[in-house]
């Protein structure tokens, strides 16, 4: 067993949108990302967790009100809801979903990341 420091993961992380792999479990993937501006919209066969570690991000809803979640603060999107995360300045984020999930859900772009790297 090996304990997993945040820091040390997230300043591993260069690229914005590119999650990875920092733990796994009962076969979910525990993802770290950094995230800034707007990303696609898109859904998921499966609930999406973000976790906001550091800095403030918006999930736009197209049917629901956006939530606009702080450090501490997470969401979970239901299998199926069209979402857009926002972030006007970098923040940091910790993604929990089942292994293989698509950072892009059913929508295929320059930024779908299809094997996410481990760190």
């Amino acid at each position: 067993m090996d304990v997993v420091s945040l820091a040390e993961k997230f300043d591993r992380i260069d690229e914005y949108w590119s999650p990875a792999i920092v733990g796994e479990l009962n076969g979910q993937h525990v993802k770290l990302a950094k995230l800034r501006g707007e990303f696609d919209w898109h859904h998921h066969a499966v609930d999406e967790l973000f976790l906001v570690i550091d800095g403030e991000l918006t999930i736009e809803l197209r049917d629901e009100p956006d939530a606009a979640l702080s450090a501490g603060e997470f969401l979970v999107v239901p299998a199926g809801v069209d979402h857009r995360p926002v972030a006007e300045e970098e923040v940091r984020v910790l993604l929990f979903e089942p292994a293989g999930t698509r950072n892009t859900g059913n929508v295929e772009s320059e930024r779908t990341v299809e094997a996410p790297d481990r760190l």
